[in-house]
């Protein structure tokens, strides 16, 4: 199941808000009678609803993750009881860590490494769990964090359980540590600012989805894989643009969804993008891009390893080949993520010495340049299609331009403009705006809350009309 779903929004998402309505009721009689604040029936039910969730597509998988957690819970509890052995246990869960996502992620492309250059070995066909690689890297989270003593261990289970499992990130992040969500799995209150701004940024995130990020993928279908034998240079450049724009509004629009949830249940996950494509140098991209993974990365391993401190050429290398790894089980993923290493590892050394004397015009094209050319990388996974993308991207085609590539523009003109807009700080814009003209007056907040339903309604009637009897409707990062 994922969020842009007629089931998800007109079925799953109405019975958990009137479930979670009626534990929020249930919660305040305890709170009357204990006089305490609870929270019970309300995790109760979100870890309900998040099984069923993830249970939707592929059931057997819940087992996994429910063996995930308790393994979790178990060395967590471990962590900060056996104070002699605490690092003896955390390398143990790190292992076992390790071993769930390489087993199901990693091992067929190993066993199909070591056949290629030579070793006959059997290639295991092992589906990939979704969102595998966003809860393990949770529990990691959790785990390191408990043994530096910079989150408390959970002691109960069910609480763990709602953390890992939480359906708004659970299947394509953000990444959420543990210390963020910890003390709101007991102390949230939400008022109606507070779900009303859930409600607009997941209507938010909707749109990018379903309005920018599948039309972009029928686009980028038809140059990079309907027409990659026929393609011309207009072609690629057209069809991997789009494609660039495609996984920003695809996957922040997830991002956007996730946390919309999240504020409406109490909890507040971190930004993971802060309009990358603003960005001034590739380093600038990768502070803006991901977020969370480029945040663990930089505590869990940059740091560690020694950081700017000792060795940092190698550290970042280290740190962008996992990157590329944790993207999937491809050399394609290995090279984007090693390409990506040493373009930063050079800019540290040069660009960003001589970084405030270069026209900012000139940056941003460098930096868009070479972030296109990455998702051509990224795109593909046979590496004699990347050869002939790659051959038309630098102007060796059969031809230049041809009526495909001119209808591809003209024929979308719109959609190209809204994609291009949208990539801009666009809301930090209008209310920097709204407040020099209407200053914090009642009127304003009349105005604001018209415009945002109004605008919410809008979103919510084009993204069912478009959903109805689509075919191109799934999240890019489920499959991470």
């Amino acid at each position: 199941m994922v969020f842009s779903d007629l089931f998800f929004l007109f079925v799953f998402l109405p019975a958990f808000l009137l479930c979670y309505l009626l534990a929020t009721w249930i919660d305040r009689q305890w709170l009357s009678s204990e006089g305490l604040r609870s929270n019970k029936a309300k995790n109760w039910i979100l870890v309900c609803f998040s099984l069923i969730f993830y249970a939707w597509g592929e059931p057997v998988y819940v087992f996994l993750m429910l063996f995930c957690v308790l393994v979790n819970y178990f060395v967590g509890l471990g962590i900060a009881n056996m104070e002699k052995y605490r690092k003896a246990v955390l390398i143990i869960g790190l292992v076992l860590n390790i071993a769930i996502i390489g087993t199901f992620k990693y091992l067929g492309f190993l066993a199909q490494c070591l056949c290629d250059i030579g070793i006959p070995v059997a290639v295991p066909n092992i589906a990939l769990p979704i969102g595998i690689s966003f809860y393990t890297f949770q529990s990691i989270s959790y785990l390191i964090d408990v043994y530096r003593r910079e989150s408390p261990v959970q002691r109960r289970f069910p609480d763990l359980l709602l953390y890992i499992s939480m359906f708004p990130q659970l299947i394509a992040g953000p990444i959420v540590r543990y210390g963020t969500v910890a003390d709101e799995i007991h102390h949230r209150h939400v008022n109606a600012a507070d779900f009303a701004d859930g409600i607009y940024r997941f209507l938010i995130g909707l749109g990018k989805k379903v309005i920018i990020a599948n039309q972009l993928s029928e686009i980028s279908d038809q140059f990079l894989v309907n027409g990659l034998n026929t393609l011309t240079t207009a072609g690629a450049w057209i069809g991997i643009v789009a494609f660039t724009l495609q996984i920003y509004f695809d996957f922040s629009g997830y991002s956007d969804m996730a946390i919309g949830l999240g504020r409406c249940m109490g909890f507040h996950f971190n930004e993971n993008f802060r309009h990358p494509y603003c960005c001034n140098s590739i380093t600038d991209f990768w502070r803006r891009w991901h977020i969370s993974l480029g945040s663990f990365f930089r505590d869990y391993v940059y740091i560690p390893l020694g950081g700017n401190r000792a060795h940092q050429a190698v550290n970042i290398l280290v740190v962008w080949f996992l990157t590329g790894m944790w993207h999937g089980a491809s050399w394609n993923f290995i090279i984007w993520g090693v390409y990506f290493g040493l373009i930063v590892m050079i800019e540290k050394y040069t660009l960003l010495k001589v970084h405030d004397k270069i026209p900012a015009i000139f940056l941003h094209i460098y930096s868009m340049l070479l972030v296109i050319a990455g998702w051509g990388i990224f795109y593909f996974d046979n590496f004699q299609q990347m050869v002939v993308f790659f051959q038309a991207f630098f102007g060796n085609a059969a031809s230049v331009y041809d009526f495909v590539d001119e209808s591809a523009l003209l024929d979308n003109f719109w959609l190209w403009i809204v994609a291009l807009f949208f990539c801009l700080p666009i809301r930090t814009t209008v209310a920097e705006w709204t407040d020099r003209l209407l200053g914090d007056s009642g009127f304003k907040t009349i105005v604001v809350y018209a415009t945002r339903i109004v605008f919410s309604l809008a979103i919510l009637i084009l993204s069912t009309a478009l959903l109805v009897g689509a075919t191109n409707n799934a999240f890019i990062y489920t499959r991470f």
